[in-house]
Order: structure tokens, then sequence, then C-alpha cells
């Protein structure tokens, strides 16, 4: 049975982290010591960010936030930090067609704040400033990967 506000069986609808984990971590300071020298300019500093949700049962859900940062001097690598991040989320009393946004833009954000100090504190210990990653805008990430999934399966269904 659902409900007008589309709670099932009238729970409310409720989302909670069962646990969450670090998968994979890594960093490379490829060009010790001579990378830790003072430098005339900031480096470059490059960011991927990447989610993915992935069912474990029928309410919990696997969540993970992969994040890349890539810091350059010119075209020498001074560091390379990739955090793989993740959470498991019990997700009830939603509505199935807010369930993706819920993965995809609210359980990242909860993810986001720990995972983002994982990355300061590894880029601090490698002997750098610590990286404070700049907030993340999950929905229009996920604005943006629902749009390209569109723009595929059209391309997809136009006959040659």
């Amino acid at each position: 049975m659902t409900t007008e506000n589309g709670a099932q069986n009238g729970a409310a609808p409720s989302l909670n982290i069962l646990t969450q984990y670090t998968k994979d971590l890594s960093f490379e300071n490829p060009g010790a010591p001579r990378s830790l020298q003072a430098r005339d300019g900031a480096p470059s500093i490059n960011i991927n960010v990447n989610v993915n949700a992935n069912p474990i049962s029928g309410s919990d859900f696997d969540v993970v936030l992969t994040l890349n940062a890539e810091a350059k001097d010119g075209d020498k690598v001074l560091f390379v930090a990739e955090l793989t991040y993740g959470g498991v989320f019990r997700i009830t009393g939603f509505p199935q067609e807010h369930m993706l946004p819920v993965l995809f833009i609210e359980c990242p954000r909860l993810l986001f704040p720990f995972a983002r100090q994982i990355i300061a504190d590894v880029t601090r210990n490698g002997g750098f400033p610590p990286l404070m990653i700049d907030p993340i805008d999950f929905a229009q990430m996920f604005a943006q990967r629902v749009a390209e999934e569109q723009a595929r399966s059209q391309v997809q269904a136009v006959p040659n």
C-alpha cells in the first residue's frame, strides 16, 4: 500500500548509513623529495569524481564514491591521490521514482565529507599542503549523467 506522499505501508521514508569504508586508497609522490621543494606558483590540480550504486538486498545499497586527484607542476606529476570510499545504506519508504536521486545525490552527499578528509590527510602526510576538495554538486552530476544516458539511448535508437 502506498500513501499520498509515496511512503509504503505508512512508513515514513528513511535513509540510514549502516557502515562506511575505505575500499581503496593510493597516494603516489613520484618525485619525492624534489617534488616537496618550494615552487614559484601553485600546481595545477585535476580532480575527477564518480559515483556508483549497487543493490545488496531489498532495501540495502552499496554506494561508492571515487575521487582521483592529480597535481602537476608543468609536465611533472607532483602527486596522485586515488580514493574509493563506500557506504552501505538502508533506504526504505521512498517512491521508486525517487530512488535514483537518493542513491546518486543524497548518499554521496553524506559520504563526501569523510572522503574529503581522507584525501586532505593523505596529501598532508605525503608532504604537501592538505588538498581540500571544494564541495561537489551531486545533483548537477546526476542531471548530467541522466542527460548523457538519454542522449546515448537516442543515438542507439536511430536506425542506420
